[in-house]
Order: C-alpha cells, then structure tokens, then sequence
C-alpha cells in the first residue's frame, strides 16, 4: 500500500457502529441494532462520512468471517451481510475481518498474544509471532451443557450479576490463557471496564484498538493466516 494512503476504519457492534479514518480524532457513531442491514451500515457510515478523505476500508463484522467475506449473518443486527458486494458499495477496495481480530491486531506488542473480547458474546482470536488466526472459542463446550459464552457472555452477566460474572471471566480467561499457551491475554469489549482485577499476564485492551487493527490490516504490519 503507498505511503499516506488514508484508511477508514469500521467497527460493527450490535448497538453501534463506530467509525475512523486516518488523520481523525473522533469516531463517528452510528446507533445499530436488530434493523441494521449491511445496505443500511454502508448508506449511514457514507452519510456520515460525507467529505472524509479515505481510499480504502476495514470493517471489523460480528461473526465468522472466511477468505475476507462474512459466512453467516449477525445475531444482533439485521441480514443482507453475506455475498453484500461492499467493495461495489463503498467505492473503494474494502477487506473485512472479524471484530475481535482487528481488536487484536491493534493490540498486539509482540509474542503469543490471545484476545478475548467480552461483548455481547465472546469473541476471540490468537496472534502468534506476527500470524493472526480469528478463532471461534465462544461455542465450545465448557461444562454443564454450556458453552464458554453462555458462562461470559451478556447475557450471563444479566442473569448471574457482576461479583458471580467476574468470577467465571476470571476462570475462562485461565483456562483459555493455559490451553493455547499464550504469552499474555488481552480482554477487550464493552464489557471488559467492569472487571476489577485480572489474572498474571492479562490486560486490559481497549475498543479504540478496532480501529488501529483496521490501519493496519492495510498496512501489513502483520501477518493474516486466512487471506482476505
């Protein structure tokens, strides 16, 4: 990619969509939800961006994403996302990635680094010496019929509270940190701020990583495993 090429940066969430380009200091903010179909992202983020200088776009999308394209539709926001043409519909070359890998990759330092975004659900990915693999951890089975999700997820913190939550955070991130061997984790997602203390070699990220993920999956600081 040329020196000075400019990047805008989305990252999809089921409440909002938030969105940066090279050279600005606020995100722009775009409330989602259940009606939010990618036609309807793309037509609010361009309005919103009317007069941004951009040449090129990252989208960080809330689920399985395989060769750069989305392969099931988002649980938390409308349809139309699979096969969605969103070079065509941008107007500009477009790659797409996983929402919790291009948090990763904006916070990564180095090393064996697994992230766990703690949102809605669990999304995660691992970062090893350079190579990003999105993972899909959040559906394995962890115990009692339940999925890691179903014990970190929002919906648990609904149902068990904060002080019983953070417990099971505390023993997911454990057991994950010790099965992939990783150098150190990284929580991140809107629910990671209501953690009061974190295991040895685990820190905190946060969402504004999104959108340094989204630069640089342009400009190669890291490597992809699963090409775009």
């Amino acid at each position: 990619m040329a020196a000075g090429t400019k990047i805008l940066a989305i990252d999809v969430g089921g409440t909002h969509v938030k969105v940066l380009a090279t050279g600005r200091k606020i995100p722009l903010e775009i409330p989602s939800g259940p009606k939010m179909t990618a036609k309807e992202m793309v037509r609010k983020v361009r309005e919103g961006t009317a007069g941004w200088s951009y040449s090129v776009v990252s989208i960080g999308y809330p689920g399985p994403v395989l060769h750069g394209k989305p392969v099931s539709e988002p649980a938390n926001l409308g349809g139309g996302w699979v096969g969605f043409d969103f070079h065509k519909a941008f107007g500009h070359p477009v790659r797409v990635i996983n929402d919790a890998a291009m948090q990763a990759l904006g916070s990564y330092k180095g090393g064996r680094m697994l992230f766990l975004g703690l949102g809605t659900g669990l999304g995660s990915a691992l970062i090893v010496d350079g190579v990003l693999e999105p993972m899909e951890l959040a559906h394995l089975p962890f115990k009692n019929g339940q999925t890691y999700e179903d014990r970190v997820g929002e919906a648990a913190l609904k149902r068990l509270g904060k002080k019983k939550w953070r417990r099971y955070v505390t023993d997911v991130v454990t057991r994950l940190q010790a099965a992939l061997e990783a150098d150190e984790v990284v929580v991140g997602g809107g629910n990671a701020k209501l953690l009061r203390t974190l295991p040895k070699g685990v820190r905190l990220g946060s969402n504004a990583n999104a959108f340094i993920g989204g630069y640089r999956l342009w400009k190669g600081n890291l490597r992809r495993q699963t090409p775009a």
